[in-house]
């Protein structure tokens, strides 16, 4: 083999997790005895007991207990039966994580929501392209719009991360004690605890997609 036909080989060859070309992990692919674990432990916890708590009133040794919830045997209907009582669920809510869908959220042209965020302003428009359906982690795209008798504002303030890619018209964006000329192409990822907003408005109108990422409440 040439070393160029070598070369070319090891090229074609990447490792499983940069197939997508993202660092995030892969898909957890959780067995049915682990998912019943995550909500037991998941039920307990928002019930406010602990491991012996819960263990004496469904009946079970804590030990038991403890490898049911790190997903380490196989729970009998009795047991599971047991401990949906003691936990004051339904039988069918320690099978919910295992059982639910991966769902999407579609959106089509021109057919976002129009809403008013807190602190919105004269010729500012914000159209919610798609809302997250499950998770600890609520996700927020906006498409925004800003027509020429929009007025500047920096006092936007919440928790969370926010991305902004400005896709038409020119701005200046305030972050913190900073400024940052945005021209279409142009991307910023910032903490949005601190205030932010558009500073200056160059070129109206413009619009820019925003997503905004916090931990669900």
């Amino acid at each position: 083999m040439s070393e160029k036909t070598r070369k070319s080989s090891v090229a074609l060859v990447e490792p499983d997790h940069l197939a997508t070309g993202s660092s995030a992990p892969g898909a957890a692919e959780h067995t049915l005895e682990q998912a019943i674990g995550n909500q037991v432990r998941h039920h307990r916890k928002h019930a406010g007991l602990t491991v012996a708590e819960l263990a004496v009133a469904a009946q079970i040794s804590p030990g038991m207990l403890s490898k049911i919830e790190n997903g380490q045997i196989s729970p009998s209907l009795s047991t599971l039966q047991m401990l949906a009582a003691a936990l004051n669920i339904p039988l069918t809510a320690l099978f919910a994580s295992f059982e639910q869908r991966r769902d999407c959220s579609y959106v089509k042209s021109g057919e976002g929501v129009v809403i008013r965020r807190r602190g919105t302003k004269v010729g500012h428009q914000y159209q919610l392209l798609g809302h997250s359906l499950d998770g600890d982690v609520v996700v927020e795209p906006y498409l925004i719009t800003l027509s020429d008798d929009a007025v500047p504002y920096t006092g936007f303030q919440h928790e969370g991360v926010e991305f902004i890619f400005m896709l038409s018209g020119e701005i200046e964006y305030a972050h913190a004690d900073r400024s940052y000329l945005l021209s279409p192409g142009d991307a910023i990822l910032f903490d949005s605890a601190a205030p932010h907003g558009p500073a200056r408005l160059i070129k109206t109108p413009m619009t820019y997609l925003s997503i905004i990422i916090y931990q669900r409440p």
